[in-house]
Order: structure tokens, then C-alpha cells, then sequence
């Protein structure tokens, strides 16, 4: 078993604290490791999805990724009912001494987790190097395109994540593989919905990178700039062609934009 950082979380979730190797997914590469990338996924996601991440990076940069209840190992457990459900958890699972040089990056709703990941380590003395938010509002802003889950039946729920792109369409049209997901789907859109932070003049205490694609009709490229409020330090936003999951595409322009915030040599030269 992987050892974990240790932190104090008042979480009051009634499933048992899971297995951290469950939580985290932890995909070092080849001989030392200059610094640390936690992903977390975008509602509905699972860490299965940011896997193939690995062959775009430096093998001096270890790939961490969040996976969330009821899915994957973790699928017996309840589901997320908000935020901390999906933030503290993956902070306390997290590998023994990655907090010393960490880059915390997160996709859509993984972008809010993140920043909420980011305070959390923040709060207890580890601030990380750097925050990376991709295709999301900022944080204290109300959620411009609310699913609304709970309003949907399963086939309206599909066509709505359908619309969004991001899952294979295959898993979204088989009974039942859609009959395990999408609760899964549900929790985390209800969460996403609703996240605003309660504290609005909360910042982090490290430079923000956001990424967007121009034309994403979920987050609108300009209003990735409302992430500047969240931070004192070193601001970007950088745009790329294409949807709501803009990178799926164009992973190695993607890392490219990375370069600043992971350091020198921050494409993987098989990329």
C-alpha cells in the first residue's frame, strides 16, 4: 500500500475512508521524479479516461490521478453528495512527499475539485506549484449550464452528456453500462450545478493557468479570465481550437501549453 500524506478533514461521509491506491492512481514515470501532476476528472469522468495522459509526459513527472465514488474501485461506495466529497478524500490519499513539488490540474468540474484540492493542501502547509484549470467557470461564479440531472430521465440525461462530448457514445448507448454510470453522472452534475464557493474572496497562493477551447459552448473562452480574482501570483489563459473536451485531440499541443507550469521539458519527446 502506497503511504499518504497526513491532514486533519472534517468529512462526514457515511461510507468507509477507502483505499488510498483507490483513490489516487499513481503513474510515475522511468528513474527520479522531478515533480508531481494530480488530475482530476470533469463530472462524470474516472481516472481510467486521463490514463493514456502518461505517454505525453517527461518521465521525470509522476501522473496522479483523482478517481471519485461509485466508480471503478470505488463504485460500492455512496456517491458524492458535494465538493468535499470529492476533494478531501483525494487529499488524503495522496502519496507521501508529492505535496513538495505538486501541479494541480483539473478538467471542466475536476477544475472546481482542484481548487478546492488547492485550499485544502494550502490550509495545511503544502501550498502546490501551480494551479491549471481547464474549460470551467471560476469558482465563485453561479454555474452558467446547469444539467439539472434531476429534471432528466436516463435518455435525456444521455443526450445531454452526449451533447457535451467526453464519453464514448458506445458506453452511453448500451443498457447496461449506461445502468452503471449514470448514477455516477447524476451525483456529479448535481454537484457542479449547484458548487459555488463560499467564500468569495478565497484565493490560492500560487500562480493559475487556464486552458479553454474557443469554441466551447459549456464555458465561453472570455469567461476564463473571472479565474485571475482567484490568485496574487502569475496569471495565463491560453486557447486552443475545439469544444468543451478541446484536448482530447491534441494532447501534445495541450502539454505544450503545460510547458510553464510543469517546468522545463514538459512534453514527453515521443509526443
Amino acid at each position: 500500500m502506497t503511504s499518504t500524506a497526513s491532514f486533519d478533514l472534517d468529512h462526514d461521509a457515511d461510507f468507509p475512508a477507502p483505499a488510498p491506491d483507490d483513490v489516487v492512481w499513481d503513474l510515475p514515470g522511468e528513474g527520479p521524479q522531478r515533480l508531481s501532476l494530480l488530475v482530476l476528472p470533469h463530472a462524470g469522468g474516472n481516472a481510467h479516461a486521463y490514463a493514456e495522459w502518461r505517454e505525453h509526459l517527461p518521465a521525470d513527472v509522476r501522473l496522479l490521478i483523482g478517481q471519485y465514488p461509485g466508480r471503478g474501485a470505488r463504485f460500492a461506495e455512496d456517491l458524492p453528495r458535494d465538493i468535499a466529497d470529492l476533494a478531501g478524500p483525494v487529499v488524503a490519499a495522496l502519496p507521501a512527499g508529492v505535496t513538495e513539488d505538486l501541479v494541480v490540474l483539473g478538467h471542466s468540474m475536476g477544475s472546481l475539485v482542484a481548487f478546492e484540492v488547492v485550499r485544502l493542501l494550502q490550509a495545511a502547509g503544502h501550498t502546490p506549484r501551480h494551479l491549471v484549470a481547464s474549460a470551467c467557470r471560476a469558482p465563485f461564479l453561479p454555474n452558467p449550464s446547469a444539467v439539472y440531472p434531476e429534471r432528466l430521465d436516463d435518455d435525456q440525461l444521455v443526450a445531454a452528456i452526449k451533447e457535451r462530448g467526453g464519453t464514448d457514445d458506445g458506453i452511453l448507448d448500451e443498457p447496461e453500462l449506461r445502468e452503471i454510470i449514470l448514477p455516477s453522472i447524476r451525483a456529479d452534475f448535481a454537484i457542479d450545478d449547484v458548487y459555488r464557493c463560499a467564500d468569495e474572496a478565497a484565493r490560492v497562493d500560487c500562480p493559475v493557468l487556464v486552458v479553454g477551447g474557443d469554441a466551447d459552448p459549456v464555458v465561453p473562452a472570455e469567461a476564463l479570465e473571472r479565474w485571475a480574482e482567484v490568485t496574487d501570483h502569475d496569471f495565463a489563459t491560453r486557447i486552443l481550437p475545439g469544444g468543451h473536451f478541446y484536448f482530447q485531440q491534441q494532447l501534445p499541443a495541450f502539454f505544450d501549453l503545460l510547458s510553464g507550469a510543469l517546468g522545463a521539458h514538459a512534453t514527453a519527446t515521443s509526443a
